[in-house]
């Protein structure tokens, strides 16, 4: 092993944790096949285990197909693929499988021995119904995959790692934790930037979550140069590699050196790989049709600041809920949580762009409250003083400063009020403590207001703040009608923050301030 390979695993194993880099290592046995998803193949009725076959690594590609492909799109893809003519299966030589692999001039080495001639029958003979549904799905998966591999000058041929990955499944999870087409453990995606939370798993993102596969491949390519023992870590984890180099002496780089060091499930992992892009290139010389893309080829993306629910765009657009949720798998709810500086993408199909943009608001507002409960994400305790003021009636806000001696019983008892009321309105704990000069809120009758004025303030509760002989104006003023006895001062007393000089000025009212039964004063609020 070369100075610079030995340095750059050294840094590497600082930098992150072995274990953050084990991308699937997962155990798929006791998954319950159903031998009637392919039927039509008779060859299911042979044991699934074949020599030199990890029979975890057939139970997964089983377990993922059957998970979407046929839950997701069962009617759709059963219909399609029963139209489609199989043709009859092929047994090739060793030399023509050489030949063929050799023709396709791959940047990644593609060998050729028994163990990978054994995944090549496995993908086109015992599975052939599954390569058919993943074909279709490659039309969509594919341009993304070879776009982001382009741009990186990358080996397009590493577009078939989600194949045995996740089977093209954008929604696979592991019973490890693993996700998305390129199965991303929890640890890795957000070592790499993926966003996941309760609403959002951008590890099942096809296109953020291949931007980030692409920058860990390039990663390992940097330690190890080497694109096949590239492929292996990522599915084992560099750590596992290195301690494979370890055991054959450090001397062995190669991975058909490493190959009896290696985790059982990474033995397998680079065969599957090099049958898989035989069989996507030569299903045709075996029989094996293409079906339609089980998601429509052609999309655009419309970027939302707001939240809205499948289930809105679905009922207003005619569109299924499905088809929304396999074009956006990375929102676990159905819920795109946008808003509040947070922009998410909503991927349409191409048909579907205009007729959104056209109905959006239609869409936002359909059925609002029953998605969003937009009271309760602006909920304040604070705001009980609006439920107090529709149910208390026609009383007065006083509020009382605590005396040397009162105790809650005291004042609820002086002001007619109930204790739970007076918990209540004022947020006393349990034991209702309360400290010398604490002001407590307390709605009572204004007689009773009037009775302890001296006690503390008081304000109208009802929608008028005005006093009982007072009328409101259009532009919210109070037109007062004086009473006998009373001065601009205890009339200003009734309406805190206002002052004897207010009204005067308000009313043009002379230097004496005089004022007599029955004149009408107006005093703004």
């Amino acid at each position: 092993m070369s100075f610079k390979i030995k340095n750059n695993l050294f840094l590497l194993s600082l930098l992150f944790p072995i274990w953050a880099f084990s991308v699937n290592v997962d155990n798929y046995n006791n998954v319950n096949l159903d031998v009637n998803i392919v039927k039509n193949d008779s060859l299911l009725l042979d044991s699934i285990y074949t020599k030199n076959v990890d029979g975890a690594f057939v139970d997964k590609l089983d377990y993922y197909y059957k998970s979407w492909y046929l839950d997701s799109y069962n009617k759709k893809l059963l219909q399609d693929t029963s139209e489609l003519e199989m043709g009859s299966m092929v047994e090739c030589s060793d030399s023509v499988y050489l030949s063929r692999l050799d023709s396709l001039y791959s940047a990644v080495p593609l060998s050729y021995n028994e163990i990978v001639k054994s995944y090549i029958e496995l993908y086109t003979q015992k599975r052939r119904m599954q390569v058919v549904g993943m074909l279709g799905a490659s039309k969509y998966f594919f341009p993304i995959f070879e776009e982001e591999l382009d741009a990186n000058c990358m080996p397009l041929e590493l577009k078939y790692l989600p194949v045995i990955e996740s089977a093209l499944n954008p929604k696979a999870r592991s019973r490890a934790g693993a996700c998305g087409l390129w199965q991303f453990m929890y640890a890795t995606g957000k070592m790499y930037k993926l966003e996941i939370n309760s609403f959002v798993d951008q590890r099942m993102d096809p296109l953020l979550s291949t931007k980030a596969a692409v920058r860990y491949l390039k990663d390992l390519y940097s330690i190890y140069d080497d694109w096949i023992l590239v492929i292996a870590a990522y599915n084992c984890g560099p750590g596992n590699v290195n301690k494979a180099i370890r055991r054959t002496g450090g001397g062995k780089k190669s991975y058909w050196d490493i190959y009896y060091h290696l985790p059982r499930e990474t033995r397998g992992y680079v065969p599957a790989f090099i049958a898989a892009i035989y069989a996507f290139n030569y299903h045709k010389e075996h029989g094996i049709p293409e079906a339609r893309s089980v998601i429509p080829p052609m999309c655009d993306t419309i970027v939302l600041s707001e939240s809205v629910h499948f289930e809105q765009i679905s009922k207003v657009m005619d569109v299924s809920i499905d088809e929304l949720s396999d074009l956006n798998p990375e929102y676990k709810l159905n819920v795109i949580p946008a808003g509040y500086g947070h922009n998410y993408a909503l991927k349409l199909p191409y048909d579907y762009v205009n007729n959104f943009i056209d109905n959006q608001d239609t869409i936002f507002a359909y059925n609002r409250s029953k998605y969003f409960n937009d009271k309760i994400r602006t909920a304040d305790p604070k705001n009980r003083i609006k439920f107090i003021s529709s149910s208390v009636g026609n009383k007065v806000r006083f509020v009382y400063k605590v005396r040397k001696g009162d105790v809650p019983g005291s004042i609820a008892e002086r002001f007619k009020v109930s204790l739970r009321d007076l918990k209540y309105w004022n947020n006393l704990n349990r034991r209702m403590t309360i400290r010398l000069n604490q002001k407590l809120v307390l709605y009572i009758s204004q007689s009773l207001a009037l009775k302890y004025r001296n006690y503390g303030n008081y304000t109208r509760v009802s929608n008028s703040r005005s006093a009982p002989n007072a009328a409101t104006t259009a532009d919210g003023s109070v037109i007062y009608i004086v009473r006998s006895g009373e001065s601009l001062w205890t009339i200003a007393r009734k309406y805190p923050g206002i002052s004897a000089e207010n009204i005067k000025k308000w009313n043009n009212l002379g230097r004496s301030a005089k004022i007599k039964p029955g004149q009408r004063l107006k005093i703004k609020i």
